[in-house]
């Protein structure tokens, strides 16, 4: 389990290609790999991997077809930045939202807002998802929990969009700060909202029966 507080970013520093198969090689800094073992869970983007290898710094992850498939993890580059979360150990102070590291899907950014200490980011969603999003709802970016600031719906020119609103800290702490109209970046829908909302749906549909 992860929380979505973002403990920092770690540089890929090689990438290990194979049949439907990669394995990202990290340099990750002396306070992420506290601990580490292999076998770990650790979050790339909000993506829960598991350690592989252990060389000093260098900290290896295998990501397999559907990984590559569902999240902007296949699209990172040698000298890419990466979003690393630790997995959450009981007692530890739970400071975003459960999340499970499980990527549902990706969602485009489509517009950046800049204002004084903060920016707002505008993001597209597939249209399956839209039923997700409320206003001050849970949601992961990238690993991030953060809250949504606006929904909007479906027009003729666009699919599902919501809004975050960042302040300078997790613009320092992650690898948002870089992301540009057109990027994509990894979607995990908050756990309860999605066991609620499919919930309601379960049994309205029963009803109508």
């Amino acid at each position: 389990m992860f929380t979505g507080i973002v403990q920092g970013t770690a540089e890929v520093v090689a990438i290990h290609e194979a049949e439907a198969f990669r394995t990202h090689v990290l340099a990750l800094p002396a306070a992420l790999r506290e601990g580490l073992v292999l076998g770990a869970s650790v979050a790339h983007n909000g993506v829960c991997l598991t350690v592989t290898a252990l060389d000093g710094e260098r900290v290896s992850f295998d990501l397999m077809r559907e990984t590559l498939r569902v999240t902007n993890l296949g699209a990172v580059t040698e000298g890419d930045r990466v979003n690393i979360e630790r997995a959450a150990r009981f007692g530890d102070e739970i400071g975003g939202h459960a999340m499970s590291g499980h990527v549902m899907a990706l969602a485009e950014l489509v517009e950046l807002d800049e204002a004084p200490n903060n920016r707002r980011l505008w993001f597209e969603v597939p249209q399956a998802l839209g039923r997700f999003l409320f206003d001050k709802g849970y949601i992961g970016v990238d690993g991030i929990s953060l809250t949504i600031g606006q929904v909007q719906s479906v027009t003729a020119d666009h699919g599902p969009r919501f809004c975050v609103d960042l302040i300078p800290e997790t613009l320092a702490r992650t690898v948002l700060v870089d992301r540009v109209p057109g990027d994509a970046v990894n979607i995990e829908i908050d756990p309860q909202t999605q066991a609620i909302v499919e919930t309601v749906e379960r049994v309205l549909a029963a009803r109508s029966v």
